[in-house]
């Protein structure tokens, strides 16, 4: 096995990271366990993945096999909270997780649903030295918990093809994700153990944008994710990134004549 085929060796895999999801791995169909935030979550990341891969790829986001065809990467698929309606959507979805642990209950929960989805214990830097290539790379809640932030965005970009999109979402480092994230959602209402996130790690759109632009990536949007603790839900806005929000970012098309002029 090579070093970026061993999750725990990966140069952007954070082992402590990797025991703490593997620990939690039963959990992750359970709509009150410590997944939860996450359940509540995934109708507006699901929307927001959906919208940008369509606006991408010139598809209508409101047809019921709107990602028909398209080869989607779910990079930290977890249990598959975002690989299975992608499939339903008619995505080929290979979802990888370095907390192998994960990949079981997944599978699991697929057959039961009676999806085909390939999931695979693993990292993204081993699918991008196999030469893997996706239209569409999605990474939700994973930037902010990996140990290099710039290899992780740029193994990611690798396995975009040219003129596809890459999404992820996180958390940006600021006063107000820590009462919500740290202090909110993990010491008061424990809707997630404590020390699920570390703040340190969260990672501001500034630093977001750069990583992609070193990988080569253009940022085409950027939107909160906002919690209403009135109604219990999730809405999208774009102009308010202080904790939640997401950022989709395109392979330039050019790259096919640079690649074929090399």
């Amino acid at each position: 096995m090579t070093a970026s085929s061993d999750p725990l060796n990966a140069p952007s895999a954070d082992p402590q990271e990797i025991e703490k999801f593997s620990r939690m791995a039963e959990s992750w169909w359970d709509p009150t366990g410590p997944f939860r935030p996450l359940h509540k979550m995934n109708p507006v990341r699901l929307d927001y993945v959906r919208d940008q891969i369509c606006g991408q790829f010139d598809r209508d986001p409101r047809a019921p096999r709107a990602l028909e065809g398209l080869r989607i990467l779910d990079v930290g698929c977890g249990g598959g909270l975002l690989s299975e309606p992608l499939a339903r959507m008619g995505a080929q979805v290979v979802g990888v997780d370095a907390a192998e642990r994960n990949i079981p209950v997944a599978k699991l929960h697929a057959e039961r649903m009676g999806l085909d989805i390939d999931y695979r214990a693993g990292t993204v830097e081993a699918l991008a030295e196999a030469g893997e290539v996706f239209d569409a790379v999605v990474c939700l809640e994973v930037v902010e918990h990996v140990a290099d932030l710039a290899g992780f965005v740029a193994s990611c970009a690798e396995v975009v093809r040219p003129g596809g999109i890459l999404v992820a979402s996180t958390l940006a480092r600021t006063p107000q994700s820590f009462a919500m994230a740290i202090v909110g959602a993990e010491y008061l209402l424990r809707w997630l153990p404590r020390r699920t996130h570390d703040w340190r790690k969260f990672v501001n759109p500034v630093e977001l944008d750069a990583a992609f632009i070193v990988a080569g990536l253009e940022t085409a949007d950027v939107s909160g994710f906002v919690y209403s603790p009135f109604r219990d839900s999730w809405r999208r806005d774009p102009r308010d990134l202080r904790c939640n929000y997401a950022a989709a970012a395109v392979k330039p098309a050019a790259a096919l004549l640079i690649a074929a002029e090399a």
